[in-house]
Protein backbone atom coordinates (compact mmCIF):
# COMPACT_ATOMS: atom_id res chain seq x y z
CA UNK A 1 0.00 0.00 0.00
CA UNK A 2 1.35 3.61 -1.00
CA UNK A 3 2.04 6.23 0.92
CA UNK A 4 -0.28 9.42 0.45
CA UNK A 5 0.70 12.91 0.60
CA UNK A 6 -2.60 14.62 0.53
CA UNK A 7 -4.63 16.94 3.04
CA UNK A 8 -6.17 15.50 6.15
CA UNK A 9 -9.48 14.99 5.83
CA UNK A 10 -9.57 16.49 9.53
CA UNK A 11 -9.22 20.00 10.77
CA UNK A 12 -6.63 20.28 13.36
CA UNK A 13 -9.80 20.89 15.58
CA UNK A 14 -10.91 17.17 14.43
CA UNK A 15 -13.59 18.68 12.84
CA UNK A 16 -14.44 16.77 8.77
CA UNK A 17 -13.64 18.59 6.44
CA UNK A 18 -15.10 18.08 3.03
CA UNK A 19 -12.62 17.45 -0.18
CA UNK A 20 -12.97 19.42 -2.97
CA UNK A 21 -11.22 17.39 -5.24
CA UNK A 22 -9.99 13.07 -4.90
CA UNK A 23 -6.77 11.55 -4.48
CA UNK A 24 -4.16 12.23 -7.21
CA UNK A 25 -1.18 9.99 -8.58
CA UNK A 26 1.35 12.88 -7.47
CA UNK A 27 0.17 12.77 -3.94
CA UNK A 28 1.70 9.38 -3.99
CA UNK A 29 5.10 8.93 -1.86
CA UNK A 30 7.60 7.02 -3.21
CA UNK A 31 8.78 3.45 -2.32
CA UNK A 32 11.06 3.12 1.06
CA UNK A 33 14.19 1.30 0.26
CA UNK A 34 16.98 1.98 2.31
CA UNK A 35 20.19 1.29 1.46
CA UNK A 36 22.41 -1.36 2.95
CA UNK A 37 25.90 -2.58 3.25
CA UNK A 38 26.71 -5.29 0.74
CA UNK A 39 27.38 -5.76 -3.19
CA UNK A 40 27.12 -2.87 -5.31
CA UNK A 41 23.43 -2.50 -6.81
CA UNK A 42 21.82 0.73 -7.88
CA UNK A 43 18.41 1.52 -8.87
CA UNK A 44 17.10 4.34 -11.27
CA UNK A 45 13.59 5.59 -10.38
CA UNK A 46 11.25 8.19 -11.82
CA UNK A 47 10.94 11.41 -10.49
CA UNK A 48 8.46 14.16 -10.44
CA UNK A 49 8.01 15.76 -13.93
CA UNK A 50 9.81 12.57 -15.42
CA UNK A 51 13.63 13.18 -14.04
CA UNK A 52 15.41 10.06 -13.01
CA UNK A 53 17.04 9.56 -9.99
CA UNK A 54 19.17 7.10 -8.72
CA UNK A 55 18.72 5.17 -5.34
CA UNK A 56 21.43 2.80 -3.84
CA UNK A 57 20.03 -0.17 -2.23
CA UNK A 58 23.83 -1.91 -1.59
CA UNK A 59 27.21 -0.84 -1.50
CA UNK A 60 30.18 -1.94 0.02
CA UNK A 61 32.09 0.92 -0.92
CA UNK A 62 32.38 5.10 0.01
CA UNK A 63 34.18 8.49 -1.51
CA UNK A 64 35.96 9.66 1.61
CA UNK A 65 37.05 13.36 1.59
CA UNK A 66 39.90 13.68 4.21
CA UNK A 67 39.90 17.87 5.54
CA UNK A 68 43.42 17.70 6.52
CA UNK A 69 45.07 16.79 3.17
CA UNK A 70 42.02 17.94 1.23
CA UNK A 71 42.06 14.86 -0.61
CA UNK A 72 39.31 12.26 -1.53
CA UNK A 73 39.88 8.29 -1.91
CA UNK A 74 37.48 5.31 -1.82
CA UNK A 75 37.23 3.03 1.40
CA UNK A 76 35.90 -0.19 2.18
CA UNK A 77 32.86 0.30 4.38
CA UNK A 78 33.08 -1.97 7.24
CA UNK A 79 29.90 -1.37 9.21
CA UNK A 80 27.52 1.37 10.43
CA UNK A 81 28.53 2.58 13.21
CA UNK A 82 25.98 5.49 14.38
CA UNK A 83 22.98 6.61 12.86
CA UNK A 84 20.88 9.94 14.13
CA UNK A 85 18.22 8.76 11.54
CA UNK A 86 17.32 5.92 14.06
CA UNK A 87 19.13 3.66 16.22
CA UNK A 88 17.51 0.84 14.42
CA UNK A 89 19.34 0.95 11.59
CA UNK A 90 22.72 0.47 13.27
CA UNK A 91 21.68 -3.22 13.50
CA UNK A 92 19.90 -3.51 9.80
CA UNK A 93 22.79 -1.70 8.51
CA UNK A 94 21.15 1.16 6.83
CA UNK A 95 23.04 3.72 5.50
CA UNK A 96 21.30 7.36 5.47
CA UNK A 97 22.85 11.00 5.69
CA UNK A 98 24.75 11.57 8.62
CA UNK A 99 25.64 8.24 9.55
CA UNK A 100 28.65 7.34 10.83
CA UNK A 101 30.29 4.16 9.22
CA UNK A 102 33.44 2.21 9.89
CA UNK A 103 35.83 2.52 7.02
CA UNK A 104 39.52 0.70 6.10
CA UNK A 105 40.08 4.54 6.35
CA UNK A 106 38.29 4.97 10.20
CA UNK A 107 35.50 6.33 10.82
CA UNK A 108 33.63 9.11 8.23
CA UNK A 109 30.12 10.68 8.18
CA UNK A 110 27.78 10.32 5.59
CA UNK A 111 27.26 13.70 3.61
CA UNK A 112 25.05 12.45 0.86
CA UNK A 113 21.54 10.66 0.11
CA UNK A 114 21.97 7.78 -0.80
CA UNK A 115 18.49 7.42 -1.51
CA UNK A 116 18.30 9.86 -4.03
CA UNK A 117 21.60 10.64 -5.02
CA UNK A 118 23.08 7.42 -6.24
CA UNK A 119 26.44 8.36 -4.73
CA UNK A 120 27.96 8.03 -1.13
CA UNK A 121 30.22 10.60 0.09
CA UNK A 122 31.50 11.33 3.48
CA UNK A 123 33.95 13.27 5.29
CA UNK A 124 36.46 11.35 7.90
CA UNK A 125 35.93 12.45 11.67
CA UNK A 126 38.61 13.10 13.76
CA UNK A 127 38.91 10.33 16.64
CA UNK A 128 38.84 11.26 19.61
CA UNK A 129 41.03 9.68 22.17
CA UNK A 130 39.25 9.66 25.63
CA UNK A 131 37.21 6.76 26.14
Amino acid sequence: MGIWQGRSRRSPSGGRLRPVRHKRRFEIAPEVQHATVGPEHVKPYRGRGGSRKMRILTTSSVNVFDPATGKMQVAKIVTVRENPANPNYVQRNIITRGALLETDLGLVQVRSRPGQDGVLNAVRVAQSSGT
